[in-house]
């Protein structure tokens, strides 16, 4: 049964893929509900559709059966205009690479997600600056990317993905092209960042060490994923 109190609501996502053989199974009926506040890690094998789930989430991919509910809206349901509009204003994405223009200033990097619509104001500018204060980077706004470390360009993409003040918050391998101490950081970051901004967080991680620090922890395997700790 559904809880009510719920934010994000996934029930029996199933997805497949062609191949030679025929249909590929990936999902076979995921279901998993989250509160805000909440952050949960999902581990599992190479090719197991770890990826393939955080791309339904953020309503980048398209099941072949079952939905997704967010603050109750169906985002797989709308059209291709509006679920744009949804990602952009409910949803905040990390990448493994971080994806800054390089061509732009960390601060513009973090004011990207604003400009569509209305455009950045004085009150996005000022929260761009809040969130690089946040992240220690805040003598570092006139720089480019290629002047950044790879620590601190991921911490410019983690502002960038909460700048809209998004309900949920995908994260795939984050860490994964870090050193072992930045790593550390960067997970410490995302972790009291969703406690303090009270996001939904969701991490695809290969590292067991970052998926242990996570209070909920999910092991996708065949189809079917499965929470190991509570």
């Amino acid at each position: 049964m559904t809880n009510p109190t719920s934010t994000l609501v996934v029930e029996q996502l199933a997805k497949s893929y062609p191949s030679p053989d025929g249909a590929l199974p990936i999902l076979k009926g995921v279901n998993l509900t989250m509160s805000r506040g909440e952050a949960l890690a999902i581990t599992g094998p190479s090719g197991s559709g770890k990826s393939t789930l955080l791309y339904i989430l953020g309503a980048l991919d398209a099941p072949d059966s079952g939905t997704v509910t967010l603050e109750g809206k169906q985002p797989l349901r709308l059209s291709e205009a509006e679920q744009a509009q949804f990602r952009n204003t409910q949803i905040g994405f990390i990448f493994q690479d971080h994806h800054l223009l390089p061509q732009c200033s960390v601060l513009e990097n973090v004011l990207i997600p604003t400009l569509v619509g209305r455009g950045a104001d004085e009150a996005a500018d000022a929260r761009a600056r809040e969130l690089l204060q946040r992240v220690g980077l805040a003598d570092r706004i006139s720089h480019r990317p290629a002047q950044l470390s790879g620590g601190e360009r991921q911490r410019v993409a983690v502002c960038r993905a909460l700048i809209n003040r998004p309900t949920l918050l995908l994260a795939d391998e984050p860490t994964g092209n870090l050193d072992q101490d930045t790593a550390e950081n960067v997970g410490s970051l995302l972790l009291d960042l969703n406690r303090e901004q009270n996001t939904l967080l969701v991490c695809v991680t290969h590292n067991q060490e970052l998926a242990g620090r996570f209070p909920r922890q999910f092991h996708l395997q065949d189809g079917l994923l499965k929470e190991t700790r509570p």
